[in-house]
């Protein structure tokens, strides 16, 4: 009796097991699929060119003296 709770108990962990095992790799697969596709349709921007180099030289004196200050006291640490 104990043979035949083991050998079951040995074939539901390698079922459960191997099902882990396929689900994980269809999961990678279609993954990257996803990530092809999206990369054909939507077309690559540059970083550089998405952000507007003016917006970032637009801080009032307020505000750069509050940001130089975290930045010593940063550094001070």
């Amino acid at each position: 009796m104990d043979s035949n709770l083991l050998s079951e108990a040995i074939n539901l962990t390698l079922f459960g097991m191997g099902f882990v095992f396929v689900f994980l790799a269809v999961m990678v697969v279609v993954t990257n699929l996803m990530s092809l596709i999206v990369l054909k349709v939507q077309p690559a921007n540059s970083v550089a060119q998405s952000i507007n180099s003016s917006s970032l030289l637009e801080i009032d004196k307020k505000t750069r003296f509050i940001i130089q200050a975290a930045i010593k006291k940063h550094i001070q640490r």
